[in-house]
């Protein structure tokens, strides 16, 4: 296993689109900018076949420290949680998916959102 860093990635993708460095670092720059700012601003990002972004906030707690095993208060924060996606899942696990596409089917942003409620019934709405 190695570590690949944005550099990497700008370079990787620079070379398959056939853009320069720059405007392949300019782009992937401001989407990850923008997953931060969403996730920021308590939205949830949704990528379909790829996971799921969401901040949640974490209770405040009493903690202890293992050394002294005095008690700690921690003060309660927002934390991000990020959910696989299927296509994600099957093929980090060696599960042949052909082509990565993540664009099949219809327009996200035409299908209708399917969350769960806090009572853990279904409610649907379009985006």
């Amino acid at each position: 296993m190695k570590t690949v860093t944005k550099k990497e990635l700008v370079h990787r993708i620079a070379e398959r689109t056939g853009v320069t460095k720059v405007v392949a670092k300019d782009v992937i720059q401001s989407f990850l900018n923008a997953i931060i700012d969403e996730l920021a601003e308590g939205n949830r990002l949704e990528f379909r076949e790829f996971g799921v972004f969401e901040s949640r906030e974490r209770a405040a707690r009493l903690a202890q420290n293992p050394r002294t095993l005095e008690k700690v208060p921690v003060p309660k924060k927002r934390i991000v949680k990020f959910k696989v996606g299927r296509l994600m899942r099957k093929k980090v696990s060696g599960e042949d998916v052909g082509e990565l596409t993540l664009d099949d089917g219809p327009d996200d942003d035409d299908l209708p959102r399917v969350r769960k409620t806090k009572s853990g019934n279904e409610a649907t709405g379009m985006a």
